[in-house]
């Protein structure tokens, strides 16, 4: 009401605090009903986790301790309440953060996996205690349980805190399918001993089997038991929703027990006959297992005799979270989900459960799955469960007196056979037969040896069958080819490589790839060996074998002293052995060394028999230049018609390796097949010349001119062509080290080597370039880009010695085109040769 701007200001943030006001109590309101809300929501989940955990603690706490055994006897509550403990603790864990899994239900539904390693720690227990010295032995097994669950949460915290969640995936797969059918056995077994009621365990003996089939009472507990784990998978068969199993064992009581009432059966009758579980003291906690605990009565050296089934225990959890968990992920639609981080997890769990006395617990997927997809994908459901299980674990175990032993019997039985299938039925045809077998002996030694006998049986099988299969099926070399086929980066004159096409049989290359062992090694051997047999030697003698090493990963010490046999053998065939993609420092080299390949520092033996290089190129180049001396040393003494002295007089150096190595001389004898086959190489190279004929007072570059192009031409050319297309040649010279071109530079000439040599570069990284091609006297160099008119040059050119050029510049070009465009197309045709020449050599690398 009142009058000015700035009253109307007031009014204005009046109105703006009261809006304030009501939306903030509103706000509250609703955090209030969000409160009452919420938890309301999570009851059905709740409700279907804890139905789930009693389910689980009914039929794997109450087996928990051999029950046949007499000093366990009454040892199934006990069970049952570490069981929620355990749970209890693990849910706590994983809904207060520990799991990326809001809804993650913690449980030990992997019971049917951890009670057969229980089973084992507690009778390896008894059997050095003294089945007469109960306390002792009861004392002994409760503190063996909770090391075990420790130290399986240290092993699950180490390999979170480290990281190496992803290092679990390397343990075959298959080892662990015959394990779960290990335990699905076990859990038949159990299933006849507890259902039946046994008071010893079950044994492969004739008396065991005539109780277990001929007496009518055992067979009736026991066959009631598989019949209704049978009906239930048929039901499964039919409809496949995940609520049957549970709703199955929430019926099976309720009609097990209308049948004793419609009956007219006296309960306490029924419970005698072995067809209820006894009843439980009426005075007896829900703590009443801790009482179990006397550290005084501790034996050590029985618990230190159960270390090995723990570690068995240990290692066979830890397999699981890599495959639950992601598994989980992918039902749950949540990606990235962090291993290691469940690991960790896992690992506090575990200890804090240890040190409360109880026994293993993980993040169960099923039940998960399950506790989730009801509306419990929330921490505060999660919490709401932990609370709920704990009233019922504080509630007490009288409910196991009333619990029909049909309803635990068919849970065992139903478990086992699914792990059965799992391991039996589903892998058939599935995994290859060696796998399969392997299998199959893990089951059968863990049903007669025992767990730990039968996954160490497992794992020598997957060992062996490992080698056999990679022996068989890994192609170790990957290809092998002669020298006429993998020819050298270098560019030659004409006939050179005339000549080294006739003889490049005498150079065997051989690319070996994968990891060498003692079982793929032979492959190797065996094929040089083939190449050394006198019928093949006769056929195809070969003078240096090239072993390309670039695909190999590693080698083990057998490999390695193969590798000496094989030098020895080549040795005594006076064959050049000949390394290459050897990297320094790298294990392959290192596993050569101590094998007594080399000794010294430049991987070269004195003798000079072997030789390594750093690439195959700089291989295959050393070993022509050998033949290349054989080649001179045996060309006819007498100067060929129309030719000069020089032009095949020229002998090639390598310039990619030690000059020394260029004086080893493994001639081969007049008589063998090697001199034969040089011999007739150089006869017949000569034989057909078809070039110009020339003079001693001839002049360069005519002289050069016709020495590389002469014999390019189907034709025969007369000298004044080369004479005439001399004349728009200039000369040029470049010191070493110099760059003719960059890359990049203009294509605006093509060169003819007169003297010297030259690399072409190839830059792989800012500060590295890596030699492509190396240019030898009497070849020519830049004609591809410069006959394309391309823009630029896409490799470096140096000098590697002092080089005389003869250099056709694009003006000097384009006036022959207008002079004499008969002579540039015929220059065109001629020095294409040295680009098809050098495509063909690339593509087959």
């Amino acid at each position: 009401r009142e009058s000015g701007p700035r009253s109307q200001h007031t009014a204005w943030e009046s109105c703006l605090y009261k809006l304030d006001s009501v939306i903030d109590n509103m706000s509250k309101k609703g955090a209030w009903m969000n409160l009452i809300k919420r938890p309301i929501e999570c009851i059905p989940a709740v409700i279907l986790g804890l139905l789930l955990n009693l389910l689980d603690a009914i039929s794997y706490g109450m087996i928990t301790f051999p029950l046949n055994n007499p000093i366990f006897a009454a040892f199934g509550p006990d069970g049952i309440s570490m069981f929620f403990v355990s749970c209890i603790v693990s849910q706590l864990v994983y809904s207060c953060g520990g799991s990326a899994f809001p809804g993650g239900n913690g449980s030990d539904s992997l019971y049917s996996i951890v009670v057969p390693f229980l089973h084992i720690i507690a009778e390896k227990i008894v059997e050095t205690v003294g089945a007469d010295n109960n306390q002792r032995v009861i004392s002994t097994t409760v503190v063996a349980f909770a090391l075990s669950s420790i130290m399986t949460g240290l092993a699950f915290f180490l390999l979170g805190a480290l990281k190496l969640g992803s290092l679990i995936g390397f343990f075959p797969r298959h080892i662990l399918v015959g394990t779960i059918g290990g335990v699905g056995w076990f859990l038949v077994a159990t299933g006849i001993e507890v259902s039946g009621r046994l008071d010893e365990n079950l044994e492969y003996t004739i008396p065991m089997f005539k109780k277990i089939f001929f007496d009518t009472h055992v067979l009736s507990l026991w066959a009631s038991a598989l019949g209704a784990a049978l009906l239930l998978r048929a039901i499964q068969h039919r409809i496949t929703s995940p609520l049957v199993v549970p709703g199955f064992f929430i019926v099976l009581p309720i009609v097990f027990f209308l049948v004793v009432f419609l009956g007219g059966f006296d309960v306490n009758e029924v419970r005698d006959a072995g067809w209820i579980f006894p009843l439980v003291e009426s005075n007896l906690p829900f703590w009443h297992f801790y009482t179990y605990y006397d550290f005084t009565e501790v034996d050590w050296a029985a618990v230190a005799q159960t270390v090995p089934a723990m570690l068995a225990l240990t290692f066979f959890g830890v397999l699981h979270v890599p495959i639950n968990v992601p598994a989980l992920g992918v039902s749950t639609n949540r990606d990235g989900i962090d291993v290691n981080r469940e690991l960790v997890a896992h690992g506090v769990s575990n200890a804090l459960s240890g040190c409360l006395g109880t026994v293993q617990n993980y993040l169960v997927y099923t039940n998960s799955l399950l506790f989730i997809r009801t509306g419990g994908d929330s921490r505060l459901a999660g919490l709401m469960l932990a609370a709920a299980t704990t009233t019922l674990w504080m509630v007490g175990p009288w409910i196991v007196g009333y619990i029909p032993v049909m309803v635990v019997g068919s849970l065992i039985f139903h478990l086992g056979l699914d792990l059965l299938k799992e391991a039996l039925i589903d892998t058939w045809h599935a995994v290859h037969y060696l796998e399969y077998l392997t299998i199959c002996a893990i089951v059968a030694c863990m049903a007669v040896l025992g767990f730990v006998e039968g996954i160490l049986v497992g794992i020598i099988m997957a060992c062996i069958f490992f080698v056999l299969q990679n022996s068989r099926r890994t192609e170790t070399i990957r290809a092998t080819y002669t020298g006429q086929l993998m020819r050298s980066t270098v560019r030659r004159l004409y006939r050179q490589q005339k000549f080294l096409g006739e003889v490049g049989g005498q150079i065997q290359v051989v690319k070996i790839q994968g990891y060498l062992f003692f079982g793929t090694i032979n492959q190797v051997e065996s094929a040089i060996r083939g190449m050394l047999d006198e019928s093949v030697w006769k056929e195809n003698p070969i003078r240096f074998l090239v072993l390309d090493l670039q695909l190999v990963q590693g080698l083990d010490f057998s490999a390695a002293e193969a590798f000496v046999r094989i030098r020895r053998l080549l040795r005594s065939r006076q064959v050049f052995m000949i390394l290459c993609n050897v990297a320094r420092q790298s294990d392959v080299e290192k596993a050569l060394v101590k094998s007594g390949m080399w000794d010294d520092e430049n991987n070269v033996d004195s003798e000079r028999d072997l030789v390594c290089f750093e690439h195959l190129n700089e291989a295959l180049e050393w070993c022509e230049n050998i033949l290349l001396q054989s080649y001179f040393a045996k060309r006819p003494q007498h100067r060929l018609p129309g030719t000069l002295f020089y032009f095949y007089s020229f002998v090639p150096v390598s310039t990619s390796h030690n000059d020394n190595t260029m004086q080893v001389d493994h001639s081969p004898s007049n008589a063998s097949p090697r001199h034969n086959m040089l011999k007739q190489a150089v006869q017949h190279v000569f034989k057909d010349w078809h070039g110009p004929h020339t003079h001693l007072n001839m002049s360069q570059p005519t002289l050069i001119l016709v020495q590389a192009l002469g014999e390019l031409s189907d034709e025969a050319l007369p000298v004044e062509f080369f004479h005439k297309l001399g004349t728009y040649f200039v000369k040029t010279t470049y010191a070493n080290g110099q760059a003719v071109w960059n890359e990049g530079d203009v294509c605006d000439n093509l060169m003819v080597l007169e003297q010297g040599s030259l690399r072409s570069l190839m830059r792989v990284s800012p500060h590295q370039e890596v030699t492509v091609e190396t240019i030898l006297p009497g070849t020519v160099v830049g004609e591809l880009g410069f006959i394309t008119s391309s823009q630029s040059r896409t490799r470096a050119l140096m000098a590697d010695q002092d080089s005389t050029l003869w250099t056709l510049t694009r003006e000097s070009f384009e006036t022959m085109l207008k002079d004499d465009p008969q002579m540039a197309n015929q220059l065109i045709t001629l020095t294409l040769y040295f680009s098809s020449d050098r495509l063909d050599i690339m593509t087959r690398y």
